[in-house]
């Protein structure tokens, strides 16, 4: 697919017709750097050519020199690349739980293990060139599995001072039956052992809307405590309920570092779940019931009135799909999905417990369930995610990731989609910054503005006035989701964007996407009672800059720009 930047506001008009003109706009991606690099000099790729991802001056390449079975071992090397002097260098490995590091001729740290597998690291003084790590692995176990590699400037976290490389094999049982690459879309429920020490605090829901309509009323989340296995016989018309609770175990950038991001085990919220069966031994698949999964708990709770006593065979099959407002598609577009063993013999009430997705497809979970924050604090006063759109008239948001993806970190127009790269997922705010782009897409009806100078661009660095807005505005969505100023990247690295008029290191005025962002979320916290307003604004009357947003549609829309407004403004270094 050939994407071009467009050099005129574009309509996101769905191609219709033979021979019509599709316009193109990439929204490149999120906090594509802080620094610029000296002499303009750094030309290393982290992703395919077609990617918006930024050139670095750090590079990381991963390789085995076989793919190993188990029991094997095989080399591991690992080629750092660099354009230019770092001081600090952090190199972060990780192995997968199939595979295990062994001997100790790397120089890198003694590994530490847990359920995610085995991680090191190894801080280096770096000029350019290539610095080679090799270490010994060995396969311990079959199945998917992934290997990954990361570099980054300890003293300057940027994506242009970073790189990031992942190996992906599925390992065989003997010699010459390992394979390259992973299929993880249709996956089986990870062994469960309980839930970890992982798992955060919940961040408190204040829903501003409905909830994410089912796709089918056959039958709803509940929320109510999973019950005792098998609790009670059940009458040949009495209903049999399936219970449970959806949960992921994932790494997160919040809360981590450059070497070793922070392990979390959460519920699932609002994803589309089916309870299928077999009525009977000789009968074939049927749907015998749809939910969701609980906001906020991830509880579920499906029930069925069963054709006879027994019900010879049923499983629950989850989706990376949230009614029919967002989803988490695969490189060919189709939807994760995580299933149960299956139950047999059924005859009366039965929980799960405790029923964990399937590792390799964990990512695409936590960006699933990262849009959800979202969407219960989006600002629209309608069941969609705008208030563009009326209700029965919505469009989703979706995002496409896989294992070892390269094809990120951007969103398009002609699609309505977000591409992320790998280990995009790992940070929130990175998933809800390109959600940001898709959200105003929406408010704007399909227009987008004229951006200049924005490819590349850089959070604290002037570009353009309208980069400076939509770059901005995409930030300010996710400083507000997460009520914060800190941006984390997928590395574990962050960098936090608070600024004032005393604030070194971040260009000053209204063409600085940190200056926007900052001063949006303190306009909508400090001013507006929230940002459901602005929004409405924005479906209705759309900007190029923040200049037209604050001075010619703020006092149309009877929001302040008077003295307590301009001193915000001021505060961030743009006056009007």
């Amino acid at each position: 697919m050939s994407r071009i930047r467009v050099t005129r506001p574009a309509a996101l008009t769905a191609l219709t017709g033979v021979g019509a003109c599709l316009a193109i706009v990439v929204v490149p991606s999120a906090f594509a750097g802080t620094t610029t690099p000296a002499g303009g000099t750094c030309t290393i790729r982290p992703a395919e050519k077609s990617s918006e991802a930024p050139l670095s001056c750090l590079g990381v390449t991963a390789s085995l020199d076989h793919l190993p079975a188990v029991g094997e071992q095989a080399t591991l090397t690992v080629d750092v690349q660099a354009q230019a002097d770092v001081k600090h260098a952090g190199l972060s490995v990780q192995l997968p739980p199939a595979l295990r590091m062994t001997g100790e001729e790397s120089g890198l740290a003694a590994p530490t293990t847990d359920t995610f597998g085995q991680r090191t690291s190894q801080t280096l003084a770096l000029t350019p060139g290539t610095h080679t790590v090799k270490l010994k692995v060995k396969a311990v176990a079959a199945g998917p599995a992934q290997i990954q590699a990361d570099i980054s400037d300890i003293d300057r976290p940027d994506p242009r001072r970073a790189g990031h490389d992942s190996v992906e094999l599925t390992v065989g049982t003997s010699k010459g039956s390992s394979d390259k690459g992973v299929s993880v879309t249709k996956g089986d429920a990870a062994p469960v052992h309980g839930p970890g020490s992982g798992a955060r605090k919940a961040r408190p829901v204040t829903p501003k809307a409905a909830a994410p309509a089912p796709v089918s009323a056959r039958a709803s989340a509940a929320s109510a405590p999973a019950s005792p296995r098998a609790t009670a016989a059940a009458t040949s018309n009495a209903q049999v309920c399936v219970s449970g609770t959806f949960r992921n175990r994932f790494q997160s950038a919040e809360g981590g570092s450059w070497n070793g991001k922070a392990n979390r085990d959460e519920p699932v919220s609002n994803v589309n779940i089916t309870l299928w069966g077999k009525p009977t031994a000789n009968s074939g698949t049927q749907k015998l019931a749809t939910g969701m999964t609980g906001n906020g708990d991830g509880k579920f709770n499906l029930c069925y009135t069963p054709s006879a006593s027994v019900t010879s065979q049923a499983w629950v099959e989850f989706q990376t799909q949230a009614g029919r407002m967002w989803s988490v598609v695969d490189g060919s577009g189709r939807l994760y999905s995580t299933a149960t063993y299956s139950l047999n013999n059924i005859s009366g009430n039965t929980s799960l417990g405790n029923v964990y997705a399937n590792d390799g497809q964990s990512r695409a979970w936590h960006a699933l369930d990262t849009l959800n924050k979202l969407w219960w604090n989006r600002g629209s006063t309608t069941n969609c995610w705008s208030t563009s759109q009326q209700d029965g008239h919505c469009t989703p948001i979706t995002v496409q990731w896989y294992p070892g993806s390269t094809d990120g970190t951007y969103w398009t127009t002609n699609e309505d989609k977000i591409h992320l790269a790998d280990n995009d997922p790992d940070s929130e705010h990175t998933t809800v910054h390109e959600a940001g782009h898709a959200l105003m897409g929406k408010l704007y009806k399909s227009w987008w503005p004229n951006v200049s100078n924005c490819s590349p661009h850089y959070v604290n660095r002037t570009s353009s006035t309208s980069c400076g807005w939509t770059e901005g505005f995409a930030n300010a969505v996710a400083f507000h989701t997460f009520n914060d100023t800190t941006y984390y990247w997928g590395n574990g690295s962050s960098m936090n964007l608070a600024n004032d008029r005393s604030t070194n290191g971040i260009d000053p005025g209204d063409a600085c996407e940190a200056r926007v962002a900052t001063a949006l979320v303190d306009l909508w916290s400090q001013v507006d009672g929230g940002w459901t307003k602005s929004n409405t604004m924005m479906s209705r009357t759309w900007q190029s800059s923040f200049r037209e947003y604050f001075v010619n549609d703020r006092p149309d829309y009877g929001l302040d720009s008077g003295s307590t407004a301009q001193n915000i403004l001021y505060n961030h270094t743009i006056q009007y």
